[in-house]
């Protein structure tokens, strides 16, 4: 069975700046890594659709979200904070985005697909309830997880975070929801300084330092994410698929290679077979360094279309 992959040509024309790093050229890259690694035939490709006010304010403050609309420009740039701008396309790709994921997760749940990917920007995990910050408006991975639970009545997902920043809109929305579990690896101390206080046994973040690599990863994943996720039982996982550790990567300082996004993904996958009848949504998160990015989304997907 064919992985869905989803994305929009408008997820192209949001713009935050010249020589901004989350830039249309990302997705480019993402295109590149499928035709190089021969994936292709593996994927069932879907054009996402814009979410609904509906979808929306399951994880979002109708205030924030009117406010976003009211602040979407008709020319130029309005900057939201330091990092993070809107020019005329950034509403309807920031709607695709969030869009995605809710088809994937129609597409796995109805069986029509065994696994998704969504090939989307902007991001979404910073994004908070009634915050935008670190390049995200809507958080995409927590408006597909709460589709699944509000419309599809799943009782136990899991939220896989492996982004070199940590989750920290996701971490907010989620927080006091005890049919979501959040696992997440990040370079601490490191922009947005979260994730660390709000330890708990639903969000087991695992802070990693500067210049960690393979073997901090897999420690973290082995003896924290596995038991967690095996405890939990989730009956589908979503994943905030970040590739910004990358050793090449400069918007960070973690040593990762596309071998390591190869193997988180497979665990990842044998903990979906086992509790999740297979189910896996991933959602595009960060990866700036664009060559690394190509080889990084490829060895994702590699293993999640198998």
């Amino acid at each position: 069975m064919a992985t869905a992959f989803i994305s929009h040509p408008v997820c192209l024309r949001h713009e935050m700046g010249e020589g901004h790093p989350e830039r249309p050229e990302r997705l480019v890259a993402v295109e590149a890594g499928v035709a190089d690694a021969g994936l292709e035939s593996r994927l069932a490709r879907a054009e996402a659709p814009a979410a609904s006010r509906e979808q929306l304010l399951r994880v979002h403050d109708a205030a924030y979200v009117d406010a976003l609309e009211k602040l979407a420009p008709a020319h130029g740039l309005v900057q939201l904070d330091p990092d993070t701008a809107m020019n005329p396309y950034t509403l309807p790709a920031a709607l695709r985005a969030a869009g995605a994921g809710v088809l994937g997760t129609d597409l796995v749940i109805a069986g029509a697909s065994e696994s998704a990917f969504c090939s989307v920007r902007p991001p979404g995990h910073h994004a908070e309830r009634a915050r935008a910050m670190g390049f995200c408006f809507f958080n995409n991975v927590a408006v597909a997880a709460a589709h699944a639970l509000e419309r599809h009545g799943l009782e136990r997902i899991a939220i896989v975070d492996f982004d070199v920043h940590h989750g920290n809109g996701t971490e907010d929305i989620f927080r006091d929801d005890p049919r979501v579990l959040m696992v997440s690896t990040f370079q601490h101390p490191f922009y947005p300084g979260s994730g660390v206080e709000g330890r708990s046994e639903r969000m087991v973040n695992v802070p990693l330092p500067a210049g960690a690599g393979s073997e901090e990863l897999r420690a973290a994943v082995t003896q924290e994410w596995l038991p967690a996720l095996e405890r939990f039982e989730p009956e589908m996982l979503f994943v905030s698929a970040g590739f910004d550790g990358h050793r090449d990567d400069a918007m960070a300082m973690l040593r990762l290679v596309e071998s390591d996004y190869a193997w988180v993904t497979e665990r990842v996958r044998t903990v979906a077979e086992r509790f999740a009848r297979g189910r896996i949504v991933s959602m595009l998160e960060g990866g700036y360094h664009l060559p690394a990015l190509a080889r990084s989304a490829a060895a994702h997907l590699e293993q999640l279309s198998r």
